[in-house]
């Protein structure tokens, strides 16, 4: 289908809604005591330092809710306030993160069921109001959802958006889109639904294979085996790999994108040459300003001296899970939690290591004076860092 035509009419609709309903005073207040925490601006403005006892807390200068983030929680509020009565629906969490989603619940703003990776739409109706999350929807939800006359509430990021642009881009000009994402995120499966034809690739490991397959060195059935889900139907990497255009899941690891680009890149100019390089590779920047900054602010805090980092955010979350894997590039003792509960009773701590399962800890901080460092996913409220530190505060006491 014409994507951009499709958009287009869809933005035009008067059952569409992006731009939110002027309703932000009157949510501001929801927001502020449910999200925000005094305490964390306090450790801000004394340069992201707090000391208390034997324990010393580091905060990462770039944590935590970025606009977009912000701009979707409270549009889903103002939704709430504009439609008192209508049953709302979420076509998925409207961010990663556990606290923000059980407020909306609490809201009676109801979540697609998903069966075995597929989403049950059957109990919407005509005149239900349909929010679609921070991460965005595929084009097929948007149209069946626009078919069955609902009320749509688009709070997808702009830098999302700008991801979808750019694969459009690659269309219009015949190129293949690869997508440096994870192929079963909710923000790869709805750019890839923008696309032509479209593989993913996870890593440089995965991106390696594909270019040393354009560069002959691949074998076609172990190819066809490792991206068979990975891809759009029909793939043929004989065919499809002449001309690629790189972008990404806006939530992945900024260098490893770079890189993934410089690999491309190369490898098209080893093949074509210099002259034939610009129709054979495209490469936009779709690189979010607000993961870079996180990311920037954890590499500078996991250059301190500290005895251990806590990361917290979504386990479901990807931009929290790339925060872990610096920590752990570092070789620093490293947790990552979902919400404060995890931490305690006791000198305790539940867990998920990276690709590993929740395990529990304990005892889980040493003994002595003690230099914490904190940091949160894009997804993450002030106020469930405020209680984390509140509990590690509570475990530190004599």
């Amino acid at each position: 289908m014409d994507t951009r035509a499709f958009k287009r009419s869809l933005h035009h609709s008067e059952r569409y809604n992006r731009r939110g309903f002027g309703r932000a005073e009157e949510v501001a207040g929801s927001l502020e005591q449910a999200y925000q925490s005094a305490l964390i601006a306090t450790i801000r403005e004394q340069g992201y330092e707090l000391r208390h006892g034997r324990l010393t807390i580091k905060l990462a200068e770039a944590f935590g809710f970025c606009w977009g983030v912000e701009r979707a929680v409270a549009m889903a509020y103002e939704t709430r306030r504009h439609y008192p009565s209508e049953r709302i629906w979420i076509t998925n969490e409207i961010i990663h993160n556990p606290s923000v989603n059980d407020h909306l619940r609490q809201m009676n703003v109801q979540f697609i069921q998903v069966e075995e990776g597929v989403k049950d739409f059957s109990e919407v109706g005509t005149g239900d109001v349909v929010i679609l999350p921070a991460f965005g929807a595929t084009v097929q939800e948007m149209q069946l959802l626009n078919e069955l006359g609902c009320h749509i509430v688009d709070t997808t990021c702009p830098w999302v958006s700008k991801v979808w642009n750019t694969v459009e881009k690659h269309k219009k000009q015949a190129f293949t889109s690869i997508i440096h994402g994870k192929v079963k995120h909710e923000e790869t499966l709805a750019t890839s639904s923008f696309a032509g034809t479209y593989l993913v690739v996870l890593d440089t490991a995965e991106a390696q294979m594909v270019c040393d397959y354009i560069l002959g060195r691949g074998d076609r059935t172990a190819f066809m085996e490792r991206f068979a889900k990975a891809c759009s139907p029909g793939f043929d990497p004989e065919r499809d790999l002449d001309r690629v255009g790189v972008a990404n899941q806006t939530t992945m690891l900024k260098s490893e994108t770079e890189d993934i680009g410089r690999m491309f890149e190369r490898t098209m100019l080893a093949r074509y040459g210099p002259t034939a390089l610009n129709d054979h590779f495209l490469a936009f920047n779709t690189i979010c300003d607000a993961t870079q900054e996180r990311q920037d602010a954890m590499f500078s805090l996991v250059d301190e001296p500290l005895d251990l980092l806590v990361v917290i955010g979504g386990y479901n979350s990807s931009n929290t899970t790339h925060l872990q894997e610096i920590a752990i590039s570092r070789g620093i003792r490293s947790f990552h939690i979902d919400t404060p509960e995890r931490i305690g009773p006791g000198n305790r701590i539940e867990h998920k290591p990276l690709g590993g399962e929740l395990e529990s800890v304990a005892p889980f901080l040493p003994e002595g004076p003690l230099k914490v460092g904190i940091t949160s996913g894009a997804s993450t409220p002030d106020r469930v860092v405020e209680d984390v530190i509140r509990h590690l505060m509570e475990l530190c006491e004599p």
